[in-house]
Formats: C-alpha cells, structure tokens, sequence
C-alpha cells in the first residue's frame, strides 16, 4: 500500500487500539504505521471531529479512513467538500474486542449459551476470572505472540461471517 493512498485508522476504544497496534508493530496488516496518517492510530469519536484535526491540512492524496468499531450501525458522515477526499471501510468487532479472547480460550460454544444477556467482557470477567480483559496490559500480555492474536481473528471470521452487514470488513480482512 505504500505510495498510494494515506491511511487512517480510527479505533473506538482502548482494546481496539492495542490489538491494532500490534498487528501494526508485527507488520501483519495491509498497511504500515508508515502509510498512517500522523503514524499512529487515532481516537475520533465524530466525523466533524476527523475533519477539524486532520482533513485541513490540504492533503494531496485520497485518504482511505478504516473505522475499527464494534457498532454495525455507527454514522460517520463528512461534509461534502471532503467527500471526494476520503474513503471509508469500516470494520466491524461485534459484538466487542474480547470475543477474541473467549474465542482463543476454546469457549465460544458456551459463550453462545449466555450471548443474550451478557456482554462478552463480562463472560470474561464472570466465567473466564479474567478481571482485567478491557485493560491494555492485559491484552498486550494476553496477546504476546502475535500468532496467538491472528488465529484468534481468523478464527473469529469464521465464526461470525453471517453476522457483519453488506460493505462492512472483519479485522481478518485487513491482515497479510
């Protein structure tokens, strides 16, 4: 991807951002920390937000924006005069981050049993006596061998695919 377009990626949380980074830091994603905007991963809640930081700085080339949310129906609209400016991909962890780890423990079967009524960081926190899930220590520990994390993430697509709308990606998607 170098060369061609600059590259946002806007997490919606800190888990996001450090599974993110390191899938940056490991150079297993389709794109480099060196294509990103700013070289890092950024927190933007809004879109006027993005625009007002980053869009006025009169870039000469497209920016391909990937919005890594756990939303399916997150709203991201630009004003017009960016429209031409900016791609979007947004990539879809639904329901959060975590099923990752529930995945990598061998519990997603049994996750299924309380999906209704129970978020997975709370199945993480309750039946995997993982108190720490949603911290960044935790998960960069957690996921010290990057491979761990990539089976985790494939593994993920395999089990949701039905599960993400029309035109969203999965984090496997953006891998090598």
């Amino acid at each position: 991807m170098a060369g061609q377009d600059l590259v946002a990626c806007i997490c919606e949380g800190i888990a996001e951002k450090v599974i993110m980074n390191k899938l940056l830091d490991n150079d297993m994603l389709i794109f480099r920390r060196n294509d990103l905007l700013d070289r890092e991963i950024l927190k933007c809640r809004t879109a006027r937000d993005f625009e007002d930081k980053y869009l006025g700085k009169g870039f000469n080339q497209k920016i391909k924006v990937y919005r890594i949310l756990d939303s399916k129906q997150e709203n991201f609209k630009l004003r017009r005069a960016y429209k031409d400016k900016v791609e979007f991909v947004d990539v879809v962890t639904a329901p959060e981050i975590e099923m990752l780890v529930i995945i990598n423990e061998g519990k997603h079967q049994d996750y299924l049993k309380y999906k209704s009524k129970v978020k997975p960081s709370d199945y993480c926190m309750q039946n995997l006596g993982i108190r720490t899930v949603k911290s960044d220590d935790f998960l960069e520990s957690y996921f010290a061998d990057v491979n761990t994390l990539v089976t985790a993430i494939k593994k993920y697509k395999s089990l949701h695919k039905l599960s993400v709308p029309h035109g969203k990606k999965f984090l496997a998607d953006l891998l090598k």
